[in-house]
């Protein structure tokens, strides 16, 4: 009894930690303009890891972060990224996207194809040396991997930066969120390729089928009951999506999106849907960014993560604004726009780190890789406010 009492304790310290610290930080800082709260809790989680906290405080780290009180925290942190990744899903509108079919195709596949291509070639370089790929993990694998993370939009982050530029509802962010959608699904395409398991085989095409025939099942479902009782219900099937998805040897991540994207978003309340992503970003998904952290290592050295994190930040960013600067030439866009595009499409955050997370989880990258490309993915987001807010300015400027 005591000692349960005692991992109690620890758990609370832990989350006191988790949830005060980086508010402190974002508050007494000011940091809102650059690094917003989720920037500040991602950085929070990486200094608080073995890497810094740990290293500067092993004993004190060791004896909060227990495998008791780690176990506890990844539970929390599984289910808040499965409900997130949910909601994301959940919101992609996909009849938008086939309306502007042409326009959305091109912008989209460039906006992917091109960043990719950058983080791959970065890839190639980086496994020129040892200690970036895992023990699981074929080169192409990893060099696919670390290119599509290059490639990632961070679309439920995205919404919330055009949010606090108050662009989401107007044309520019509509459009914007058919881009950005069209390459969420491409990402998640990838991964179950990435993840492809010849030795399951039989097990994922077993899941591929049962899903087809339960997601029409669930679709009936929702069609006949209240719009209240489809919350609940959605959380029963993302439960069961995401166990179906790990059993098949894919990633319970990869089941969860999907529970998503079959359900119809004009089913559920946009109001309600909002204040309850931010009511999962608010409530438990520290607790994910806290986890993250835990799992950051520099094994190469702070000299080499931080270098490699640089490359794949400039190959991220480069290979973004390339990709959308070209499809605005060829879709003939108005001067600057493709700048504001480009810059808020190379935003990675969350789904970045939870694709990188699938990755360090099936060992296909190793920690160290999965800090730098961490480290990249804070980069990427913290540069997203302060370089749009001066392209938005001219525009709000023009007659309309």
């Amino acid at each position: 009894m005591n000692h349960a009492t005692h991992t109690a304790e620890l758990f609370l310290i832990a989350m006191l930690i988790i949830f005060s610290v980086p508010y402190l930080i974002w508050r007494g800082l000011r940091t809102e303009y650059y690094a917003p709260l989720v920037v500040v809790q991602i950085v929070g989680g990486i200094l608080l890891g073995p890497g810094v906290l740990g290293a500067a405080f092993p004993d004190a780290h060791a004896a909060v972060f227990n495998a008791q009180v780690i176990t506890a925290l990844n539970g929390v942190a599984w289910w808040a990224v499965m409900i997130f990744v949910f909601i994301a899903g959940l919101e992609l509108d996909l009849s938008e996207a086939w309306k502007h079919r042409i326009e959305t195709g091109v912008t989209a596949g460039l906006s992917l194809i091109t960043p990719l291509a950058f983080g791959a070639v970065a890839a190639i370089g980086m496994l020129r040396f040892p200690g970036w790929a895992g023990p699981d993990g074929q080169e192409w694998q990893v060099v696919l991997g670390i290119g599509m993370a290059c490639a990632v939009t961070a679309l439920p982050i995205l919404m919330l930066f055009m949010g606090k530029l108050e662009i989401l509802r107007q044309p520019l962010g509509q459009r914007i969120l058919r881009y950005a959608s069209l390459d969420d699904i491409a990402i998640w395409g990838v991964l179950a390729l990435i993840l492809l398991d010849w030795e399951r085989l039989g097990r994922q095409a077993t899941f591929v089928l049962g899903f087809a025939l339960a997601a029409v099942a669930i679709r009936a479902v929702m069609k006949r009951i209240p719009e209240s009782d489809r919350w609940y219900v959605g959380l029963i099937w993302l439960a069961a999506c995401g166990l179906a998805g790990d059993w098949s040897g894919l990633h319970f991540m990869v089941g969860a999106f999907l529970a998503g994207v079959v359900l119809d978003k004009a089913w559920f309340d946009r109001a309600r849907m909002d204040l309850f992503r931010d009511h999962i970003l608010l409530a438990i998904m520290p607790v994910f960014f806290l986890s993250t952290g835990l799992r950051t290592q520099w094994d190469l050295g702070g000299t080499a993560v931080f270098m490699a994190a640089g490359v794949l930040l400039v190959a991220s960013v480069a290979g973004k604004l390339a990709g959308v600067h070209l499809a605005g030439r060829i879709l003939k866009w108005r001067k600057g726009e493709a700048s504001v595009i480009g810059w808020l499409l190379q935003t990675k955050a969350l789904i970045m780190i939870i694709f990188a997370n699938i990755l360090l989880d099936r060992q296909i990258i190793t920690n160290d890789a999965f800090t730098a490309l961490l480290l990249m993915a804070v980069g990427s987001t913290m540069l997203t406010i302060p370089l749009v807010t001066p392209l938005l300015k001219p525009k709000s400027k023009r007659p309309t």
